[in-house]
Parts: structure tokens; C-alpha cells; sequence
């Protein structure tokens, strides 16, 4: 079984990521599209270049990997960032696996965002790819799976039971905790944008803050809001009140 977990940046992406590496049954792939992003775009993003090379680009290649039936009937985890998904990104793909959204409210996204990188359009934060995936999907007439990172740092394993659950797959109460560290799966780029995951042993507790967003980042925040709000509305947690 492929999972396809669709998440924007500064989410609870890595750490989920992590949750799914802590079951005997699977074996997880971190951004698989990033080095093929990087090479289409040019975006000067930390370690560019050396992502590019050592990260496969060719759509084609990437699109079979991804689509290949893990062994031993194994779960493939596969994290993906939406920003990752292009204009001229084929797609047909994702029907060979069971594909879920991870969704952020757009203020902490881009409160989160704009302390490591250069914010300058909506699809940098990837709500746009997300919504054509999420689009897609329903044109499939497949089951809308959304989780919510919020609900997720609420009631981690209330969450994680949900989606093992629409995923039709045992949960393990080893998705709550996990080694500390970085992993021989995490990519390179881990040296970058994991410093708080790799510290981590589990989903830690959300601080609640004040946030307010610049004003040069309102059109973007509104675009964003009208994206998540959508989505949201198909939310795991919605159906279990």
C-alpha cells in the first residue's frame, strides 16, 4: 500500500513522518519530489544544489518509483510537500496509492514560514498545490481523508486511530512515541529545516500564541484562508464530535 500524505511546509509533516517510521510495517520516502522542484523552479532554496544532485529530477523516473508496490506488502509512507506539485506536474499517479491531506491554518503557516525562508507568493506555502491535488482526488471519487494539525497536537493518538482506521490499516500505539534523532531516511536537507523533530520523542504540546501577519503577506494569507477553509471542512476530526 502507497500513502500519500499531502502536506504545505512548517507542518506536522516530519514529525507524522516519523510517527509512520515507528511501525514494524512501513517504510517512509521524505519529499520525494523536492530535487525534481528545485531543478524545474531554480528556487534558491537551502542546499539547492546538492539536493539536486543527489535526488532523482526526472518526473518520469520519480512517478514509477513512486507508483511501485512497496515489498513484503509493506505501507510506503510517502511525505510529499504540495508546493512540490507544478502546473506541468502529471498527476494520473496518484490513483496507485490512498492519498490524505495535512492541513495547518494559513497564520501559523506563514508565522512559521517566514522565520526560516522568503515568502513571496501563495504557492511557496503550497495551499494552491494542495487544492488541485484535493480537486483530483474528488474527481476520483475518492474518500476526502483531512487531518487537521491542530487536532493532531490535541489528541495525538484519538487522531492517529481515526486515520488508521479510514486507512484500514491496524493502528500501533508505537506512533506515539519515537528515538530521538535524525534517520538514515530523512533527506539531506534535514540539516536545515529539522532541528526541532530531530529533538523530538513524540507530537508535543502546541503553544498557543498571539500571531499577527505583516500586511505584505495579507493577500496571501486571505488566498490561503479561503484553500484551507474548503479543505477543512472535510476534516477527520469533524465526523467524531
Amino acid at each position: 500500500m502507497n500513502i500519500y500524505m499531502w502536506s504545505g511546509p512548517r507542518n506536522l509533516s516530519t514529525a507524522l513522518m516519523r510517527s509512520f517510521e515507528n511501525r514494524e510495517d512501513t517504510e517512509v520516502w521524505d519529499e520525494p519530489l523536492y530535487a525534481y522542484y528545485l531543478n524545474e523552479t531554480k528556487k534558491n532554496h537551502p542546499m539547492k544544489d546538492e539536493i539536486i544532485k543527489n535526488y532523482p529530477t526526472d518526473i518520469n523516473k520519480i512517478i514509477k518509483l513512486m507508483s511501485n508496490e512497496p515489498h513484503n506488502n509493506k505501507i510506503c509512507y510517502q511525505k510529499h510537500m504540495t508546493h512540490h506539485i507544478l502546473e506541468q506536474t502529471p498527476l494520473h499517479w496518484i490513483e496507485n496509492g490512498i492519498n490524505c491531506f495535512l492541513i495547518r491554518h494559513p497564520k501559523e503557516v506563514i508565522d512559521s514560514y517566514i522565520k526560516k525562508n522568503n515568502l513571496s507568493e501563495s504557492s511557496d506555502i503550497g495551499f494552491p498545490g494542495q487544492y488541485r491535488i484535493f480537486q483530483k482526488v474528488k474527481k476520483l471519487n475518492r474518500e476526502l481523508i483531512v487531518i487537521n494539525a491542530d487536532d493532531i497536537y490535541k489528541n495525538p493518538e484519538k487522531l492517529l486511530k481515526l486515520l488508521c482506521e479510514k486507512l484500514n490499516i491496524k493502528y500501533s500505539n508505537k506512533m506515539i512515541k519515537w528515538p530521538l534523532g535524525s534517520r538514515s531516511s530523512d533527506g539531506c536537507w534535514h540539516k536545515v529545516w529539522y532541528d526541532t523533530v530531530k529533538l523530538s520523542t513524540s507530537f508535543e504540546k502546541k503553544i498557543n500564541k498571539n500571531i499577527n501577519i505583516p500586511s505584505e503577506f495579507l493577500s496571501i494569507y486571505n488566498e490561503c484562508l479561503d484553500i484551507y477553509n474548503e479543505i477543512n471542512f472535510f476534516n477527520l476530526n469533524n465526523e467524531y464530535q
